[in-house]
């Protein structure tokens, strides 16, 4: 697993380079008209909405019962988040699956927190574009009034009681053992006050995109935020399209042409791609660099093991 690991990793490093260089001339073209503090606080922005991110995954996997040091849990978010460049969704997520046994959190719990702040994210994101586009953007209304109405049912199916159904069920058909330790409701609503946080962040970063090619207004925080949501979750419905390229892109772009000038919904686009590709580089960088934590964490909950009958 460990030389699967290593090959994944300079997988998606190949895939991010072409991604880069695939638009390197759009690149510069965008990166010319903002200045470098603009870019350096949408870059530090978007590092911060990573990071708000794998805190709402440790929180779950906390709440499972396999308690992770800070350190940990950064090094196995940052390294597996290249997963997400490699076509197809599956290898972030089975990367981070076997960089968390490492810690002695076993695949079931580790699998579920996965699932679980995936489920979050999207349904957090779905509830922040619907709070801000429909009255502000009748394009994204038009186009994706089907998202919106996704987003109470979404977030109804964070329910405790739900979410360990579902998950029963599919340990059950995988053939594992049910959870031991369910998710609780103030575990699940304190991961979902990080994951808004985390959209405000991201949001935070593409409002500082928009100001820099002419945006204004007092709504615009609140369309940049929106427009990143939908954009982020309609990408993430691409299955093949690795990182969600061209679907986020294009949500991004009708979300934000009413209220920029001609060509720079464009620009804000490219732009944030670069900087998160950037971001998640970055963070995969340090957590390389800080090295495996060799102690493991302790769990909450021990793994059942087969007892012995008394005589």
């Amino acid at each position: 697993m460990r030389v699967l690991r290593i090959l994944l990793v300079l997988l998606a490093l190949g895939f991010c380079a072409w991604s880069l260089v695939s638009q390197w001339d759009q690149t510069v073209k965008a990166f010319e008209q903002m200045s470098v503090p603009t870019l350096l606080g949408s870059l530090a922005a978007g590092c911060a909405g990573l990071w708000t991110w794998m805190v709402a995954w440790r929180i779950f996997v906390r709440g499972m019962g396999s308690p992770l040091p800070l350190k940990a849990a950064f090094r196995i978010a940052a390294i597996s988040a290249l997963g997400k460049y490699v076509p197809g969704k599956v290898w972030a997520l089975v990367t981070q699956i076997e960089m968390s046994r490492e810690h002695d959190v076993p695949r079931e719990r580790s699998f579920s927190a996965t699932m679980l702040a995936v489920a979050t994210s999207m349904a957090c994101g779905l509830a922040v574009a619907a709070a801000t586009l429909p009255l502000t953007s009748p394009a994204a209304r038009e186009r994706y009034w089907w998202l919106f109405l996704l987003a109470p049912v979404l977030l109804a199916c964070l329910h405790p009681r739900i979410v360990t159904w579902a998950i029963n069920l599919v340990l059950r058909l995988a053939r594992r053992e049910p959870l031991e330790r369910p998710v609780g409701l103030g575990v699940t609503l304190h991961a979902i006050a990080w994951t808004i946080v985390a959209w405000a962040l991201f949001g935070l970063h593409i409002w500082l995109l928009c100001v820099a090619v002419g945006g204004s207004g007092g709504g615009l925080p609140f369309m940049a935020t929106g427009a990143y949501a939908l954009a982020f979750v309609a990408g993430f419905l691409v299955l093949i399209a690795p990182g969600g390229l061209g679907a986020r892109e294009a949500a991004m772009v009708l979300v934000l042409t009413p209220v920029l000038p001609a060509g720079a919904p464009a620009v804000v686009a490219v732009a944030s791609r670069v900087l998160l590709t950037v971001a998640d580089l970055l963070g995969a960088g340090v957590a390389v660099a800080m090295g495996r934590n060799k102690t493991a964490a302790p769990m909450l909950v021990p793994d059942r093991q087969p007892t012995k009958e008394r005589p």
